[in-house]
Parts: structure tokens; sequence; C-alpha cells
């Protein structure tokens, strides 16, 4: 079975929620109905990536959800994870902890499994409206890594 991964990285405040939620549906459902097999890798530290989980949640419901995996891919573990493991194992479909991000510093650790969730994808989604923060970061390196990439904000707002 062919997989296709996709990762998400944005900005943890939005602006036109309701924009951005419109276009990752109708990204989330192509993709849905395009591939054979799809793994979606997200975080869970901002507004963006929590409008992902439940964009694709809801898209799995409506179109398919025999093809998918929403997975959330842990930094490292967390006393919010730990008190909660079993109400985050409901909503995502598999739950990793990034072994050399949570090996290292607790400041570096984003920035290391996010180029992971990049280096393991054939897709980046991001969200980025302007060029500063630890998405901005990431989108650079998804830049020069020459991944396939589409910006919503660019798509909405003009970002360059």
């Amino acid at each position: 079975m062919q997989t296709f991964t996709v990762s998400f990285f944005g900005h943890r405040q939005i602006k036109a929620t309701f924009q951005v939620e419109a276009q990752l549906e109708k990204l989330v459902s192509r993709l849905l109905q395009q591939n054979e097999f799809i793994e979606f890798l997200t975080g869970r530290e901002g507004e963006f990536d929590r409008l992902v989980s439940s964009t694709i949640r809801r898209c799995k419901r409506n179109i398919r959800d025999d093809n998918s995996a929403l997975i959330w891919v842990m930094p490292y573990p967390t006393a919010e994870f730990r008190n909660n493991e079993s109400s985050f194992l409901d909503y995502y479909d598999e739950i990793e902890v990034c072994e050399q991000a949570a090996a290292a510093h607790y400041k570096s650790a984003f920035q290391i499994r996010n180029r992971e969730m990049v280096d393991r994808s054939d897709m980046v989604i991001v969200y980025i409206e302007h060029p500063s923060g630890g998405a901005y970061q990431t989108f650079r390196y998804v830049q020069k890594s020459g991944k396939k990439y589409i910006n919503i904000a660019a798509e909405s707002e003009g970002f360059r």
C-alpha cells in the first residue's frame, strides 16, 4: 500500500479562523480522495494545530476514514498527556514521541521534532503569515528541503 505523508505547521494564533478552516477542509478532502493511504502528522501547540486536527477528524467522518491516520507527534511526553492519556488516545489515531527531540534540551525539542516531521513528509501544509517564530523557522527548513508545500496564509492574505 502506498502511503502519502503530510505534516502541518502554523503560528499559534490565527486571524481568519473560518477561512483557514475552509481551506484546510478542501485540502484534506482532496488528499483523502486522492491517496491510497495518508498519514496526517500534527502537533498540538496552538490554534492552528487544533484546527488542523478537528478538520481532519471531521473530513474523515464525512468523506472516508478507512485510508488515513491522524498522528500527534509530541516532542516529549508531558504531564498533560500522562494525566489525560486515554482521552488523547480516543482523539488521535496514533500518538508518537519523537525520540531525538525527547533526548534533547526542551528549548530545542520542538524544532528537532518539526524537522523530523518535515523529513518524513511528502507534502507540508503551513499557515505562515509573518517571518518570525518557530513555525516560520520550520517553514524556512521546508523551503530549503525542497519539499512540496502549501502556505494557506499566502493564499488568503498575500504573505510571501
